[in-house]
């Protein structure tokens, strides 16, 4: 075997998913959990400090949504499948909305509604699984990413929600709109993701 070969058939060994994943680290909360960002054991108003402590947009509802699209005039956008039930009449009104992304004009949606799994009280993030984001591009392109979740979908700690992490192929936790300072040490949001994200308990 040559070393090209050899190159490859360990890259090929490295991406054979594994026949049995390691088991999870026992995690103790008592180590892990930061206390002074829970001043309400893990509510909603816990959640909403630390989210908005990272510029993301807490909205408690639809009516507060539609004020936010049509300020920024997004009158276009993507809805996952089935989320279309969910919205009230009222709020559909003067947009449109799209079950599925055309990637060939990304450009045309001006904001993206996707489900989230869950949220985490202590770290203001919201969870995503491809098990309920059919199109995770929803989630990263457009500007304005909105988030719906379950008002009882609510983990207090980052521990809890790492117990919770379960089988899905892909999970991925967004604390506030997209950052980077990869650059002179500057901050900038909306490089690499949406410039401006929100979450709707619902």
């Amino acid at each position: 075997m040559n070393d090209r070969a050899r190159i490859f058939s360990a890259i090929n060994d490295a991406l054979t998913p594994l026949q049995e994943r390691a088991a999870l680290p026992e995690l103790d909360p008592a180590q892990w959990v930061c206390p002074s960002r829970l001043t309400e054991g893990g509510s909603w108003e816990d959640f909403r400090r630390n989210f908005e402590a990272v510029n993301g947009t807490f909205l408690t509802s639809f009516e507060a949504l539609s004020r936010l699209l049509r300020d920024a005039n997004a009158t276009e956008g993507y809805a996952d499948p089935g989320l279309l039930e969910e919205l009230p009449e009222t709020f559909r009104d003067g947009l449109t909305l799209h079950e599925t992304i055309d990637r060939g004009s990304i450009d045309r949606y001006a904001f993206g509604i996707t489900r989230a799994h869950a949220a985490i009280a202590e770290s203001g993030t919201v969870i995503l699984r491809d098990l309920d984001t059919p199109d995770r591009l929803a989630a990263l392109a457009p500007w304005i990413h909105i988030t719906l979740v379950a008002k009882e979908a609510l983990f207090s700690n980052v521990t809890e929600a790492i117990d919770d992490l379960g089988e899905d192929p892909n999970t991925v936790w967004v604390t506030g709109p997209s950052k980077t300072a990869d650059v002179e040490g500057i901050l900038i949001e909306g490089v690499h993701g949406p410039g401006i994200q929100v979450c709707l308990p619902i």
